[in-house]
């Protein structure tokens, strides 16, 4: 099961800054659960997502993402929260839908 985000103040909030259409916003129980136990919102990550910051990824992987904005293939980042856990945010190639979840849930 996975929670539609409300996209306004995101779309508002990364739209400048923004490297790629994010699409559709859904976040999964997990990643709900360790948003709300850090006192996080998921904006913050999906702006950092949308801005390509490299996060948690290697080298290898964020010239990887450089290369899939370009080529219109699946954009995947890591973040931890404030309290260490690891969240996962991936762009479907189509720009159609972006979905924040634990590795765990991959």
């Amino acid at each position: 099961m996975q929670a539609k985000v409300s996209t306004t103040n995101t779309e508002t909030a990364t739209q400048s800054a923004r490297r790629f259409p994010l699409g559709s916003l859904f976040m999964t129980p997990g990643a709900i659960e360790a948003l709300e136990e850090a006192g996080q919102s998921a904006q913050e990550f999906i702006c950092c997502h949308a801005r390509l910051e490299q996060g948690e990824l290697s080298d290898e992987d964020q010239k990887e993402n450089l290369f899939s904005v370009d080529q219109h293939l699946r954009i995947f980042s890591a973040y931890k929260t404030a309290q260490g856990v690891k969240l996962c945010v991936i762009t479907e190639a189509d720009r159609s839908l972006t979905t924040i979840l634990l590795p765990a849930e991959y």
